[in-house]
């Protein structure tokens, strides 16, 4: 955003949000965070192509973003994104959002321990099987 368009909206972050987001942001820098989002997303696309093939829905991954579209039980569709300010992976899937760290222990963006391709399978089957 250019400076011009943050005027009136500046504030200053209470210290508790501003420690906060400084431990999310510590553990990468903005250039591993991309480097290791788009891993992460490939990785899901890749991890999740099997399950789309015997649960009958597409994966696409275009412009940085992931993409699980359903036609069936009902056309829905689930999408994750990388949110380079706070150094998070996204996911907006059957009216929830999840937001997923960076997990050093295990190598991956993860939420509560499940990482991002599990939570993607996990929430596949879920909605194909509801």
């Amino acid at each position: 955003a250019h400076a011009h368009e943050l005027r009136g909206r500046c504030r200053t972050p209470a210290s508790s949000e501003l420690t906060l987001r400084t431990a999310m942001t510590d553990s990468l820098t903005e250039q591993d965070f991309r480097l290791q989002s788009d891993r992460a997303l490939e990785h899901a696309e890749r991890g999740l192509l099997p399950l789309a093939d015997e649960l009958g829905f597409e994966v696409e991954r275009n412009n940085g973003v992931l993409q699980v579209i359903f036609e069936d039980p009902a056309p829905a569709k689930f999408v994750v994104s990388p949110n380079a300010p706070v150094r998070q992976v996204w996911v907006s899937a059957m009216s929830r959002s999840y937001k997923l760290s960076w997990s050093d222990a295990l190598d991956a963006f993860a939420l509560d321990g499940e990482r991002l391709d599990d939570l993607l399978a996990r929430l596949a089957r879920a909605y194909v099987e509801a």
